[in-house]
């Protein structure tokens, strides 16, 4: 359902989920009373009336969407005609409480489209927590987002699971929702061209990746199977299991070590790679293997690799580029860098 403003779930709802049941079967039910998780948002203004023979786009996950300044600048500089953006605040104390989204597309000249990923029952992860004080969400809304320059189509909203895993105590964050894309079309010369914004599962497994990517790609044929797609986001691809990587942070440095292309070319260990693969889509010359796409903080040493990937299927891509996320002082602006790439109809 389309609407200029998500339907509100107030503070003592959302405190009442958090210190309930947190199991599958609660979590269910919670998603099923919860409008927004149904629902897509939308606001700015397109600026531009069409895209010309050529689409250029940028792919980001920003991060809560808190450095939205910064981002904007990133963004302005390549003057992309749509923008696929994951991890975006509305309404969350991490991150000022604010409608980020419609800041940054006022300022870029962009409609946008945003849909909820998760409702946040707490105010996030530990270093959030401990920032945010006492501090309550005032939506608590974390999801994708779509801003485009030109008009922006029959917008639409993929959810890839209802099991709930991060609501589950063990999880430490408790959420309602689970991880999904966002799509539409827009015009590219006389054709529609389909975009979708998509993040996928990092606690998971390569084959739970695998399938959360089949189930999206049904759901684009459903949707268009006959136009153009461009898919761009954050896919997690990180080549092993959440616990893998992260109950032995020294083992997991020594593997990565010893397979020193693993993370920047996953596709041996990512087998939604030969699920686009087999499916006509194509990611080669639509993304730049020279750095990671992922950005650490000083003096983390936790391996880096190349998780964020566009996806073609009917388009030619050109001039793919991955762009620092700096803020003025050198600091991140988010902890992914931001790709661009522009594509034309085959």
């Amino acid at each position: 359902m389309l609407v200029s403003q998500l339907t509100h779930v107030p503070v003592a709802v959302r405190n009442a989920m958090r210190d309930g049941p947190r199991d599958s079967a609660t979590h269910l039910r919670h998603a099923a009373a919860v409008p927004a998780l149904g629902e897509i948002e939308i606001g700015g203004k397109a600026s531009r009336e069409s895209a010309g023979e050529s689409l250029t786009v940028m792919a980001w996950n920003v991060e809560r969407l808190r450095h939205v300044d910064a981002i904007a600048e990133t963004i302005a500089g390549q003057a992309p005609h749509v923008v696929l953006l994951s991890e975006v605040d509305k309404g969350m104390a991490r991150s000022g409480n604010g409608h980020l989204l419609s800041r940054l597309a006022d300022r870029l000249g962009h409609s946008y489209a945003y849909g909820v990923e998760f409702l946040e029952l707490g105010t996030g992860n530990e270093v959030e927590q401990a920032a945010n004080g006492a501090a309550e969400n005032a939506e608590g809304f974390h999801g994708n987002a779509i801003t485009s320059a030109v008009p922006l189509l029959r917008p639409f909203l993929v959810r890839f699971d209802a099991a709930g895993a991060w609501f589950l105590p063990e999880h430490g964050q408790p959420r309602i929702g689970g991880r999904m894309a966002l799509g539409g079309q827009v015009m590219l010369g006389d054709r529609r061209i389909t975009v979708v914004s998509v993040h996928l599962e990092n606690r998971t497994t390569p084959a739970g990746r695998a399938d959360q990517t089949r189930h999206l790609l049904d759901a684009v044929d459903s949707y268009d199977a006959e136009a153009p797609v461009l898919i761009g986001g954050d896919f997690n691809t990180l080549t092993a299991t959440y616990p893998e990587r992260n109950d032995d942070p020294a083992a997991w440095r020594k593997r990565v070590a010893a397979e020193p292309d693993r993370l920047m070319r996953p596709d041996r260990h990512e087998p939604l790679f030969a699920v686009m693969a087999e499916r006509g889509y194509d990611w080669r010359d639509a993304n730049a293997f020279d750095k990671p796409t992922q950005r650490r903080a000083a003096g983390d040493l936790t391996p880096t690799g190349h998780i964020d990937w566009f996806f073609t299927r009917g388009l030619s891509a050109s001039a793919p580029a991955t762009l620092p996320a700096v803020l003025p002082d050198g600091s991140p602006s988010a902890d992914h860098e931001a790709l661009v790439v522009t594509v034309r109809v085959k």
